[in-house]
């Protein structure tokens, strides 16, 4: 059997489908690691301001703890045939570091506050490196749109 897949797309239609992704999408999943090299994958709310995406969890969660220890994370939106990978450094804040403004954007655009609850999260400001966007084989090729956090296309 022969399978047909779409054209490639160009690298510019792929940051637009990826910037499109990174501002609708609710959740993207967060991958961390300990000291140790344990990985860690969980799916978190986010928020993306133009530059840097916004997420919160327990500050004593492993990824929390992750995060914090390493400052580095690979983030995935979207399914296995049609994915944005994100490599990025992270900027950790205790819950009452981030501006209101900001932290009262993140709530209204995901529906969870953790300003709200008894468990001591933390934020985490994730600020591309490197991302990546491919559908299929035939986008691996030109797949990197962003190097050293700037685009290239």
């Amino acid at each position: 059997m022969t399978v047909v897949h779409a054209d490639p797309r160009s690298r510019a239609q792929r940051r637009r489908d990826t910037e499109d992704r990174l501002t609708r999408d609710d959740d993207v999943w967060v991958a961390s690691a300990s000291a140790d090299g344990a990985p860690y994958l969980v799916p978190l709310s986010h928020d993306w301001d133009g530059e840097a995406l916004l997420v919160a969890t327990p500050a004593k969660s492993p990824t929390g703890r992750n995060l914090a220890a390493t400052g580095t994370a690979r983030l995935a939106l979207g399914h296995t045939r049609d994915v944005s990978m994100i490599d990025g450094d992270v900027e950790v804040l205790e819950i009452d570091e981030l501006p209101q403004q900001r932290a009262d954007r993140f709530a209204a655009r995901t529906g969870f506050d953790p300003r709200q609850l008894t468990t001591p999260y933390r934020w985490f400001r994730i600020t591309p490196r490197r991302i990546q966007a491919w559908r299929e084989e035939n986008e691996l090729r030109d797949r990197e749109l962003m190097r050293d956090g700037r685009w290239l296309v």
